[in-house]
């Protein structure tokens, strides 16, 4: 994601939203200013991830996503990264 998508509570706020969505996966920051993020389960439910990270938490400011689709590697729960 690019924007301001750091120091706004978006890795976190991502958690909560993907745990409550049942995806598994991860998200980080990255040293260029953009966050990153891995998003696995059903379509529907990532899908629906897809949605929440083009507007991000209240005080992000979501410029661009680019999405690229991988096949599935097995994660289950979803945590922050460093």
């Amino acid at each position: 994601m690019h924007g301001l998508v750091q120091g706004v509570f978006f890795r976190d706020s991502c958690r909560r939203e993907a745990q409550a969505a049942g995806v598994g996966g991860w998200v980080r920051n990255r040293p260029d200013g953009t966050v990153e993020a891995l998003f696995e389960g059903p379509e529907d439910d990532v899908e629906r991830m897809l949605d929440w990270v083009r507007h991000g938490p209240a005080y992000a400011r979501v410029e661009r996503v680019d999405v690229v689709e991988e096949p599935p590697s097995g994660h289950t729960g979803f945590v922050v990264t460093r």
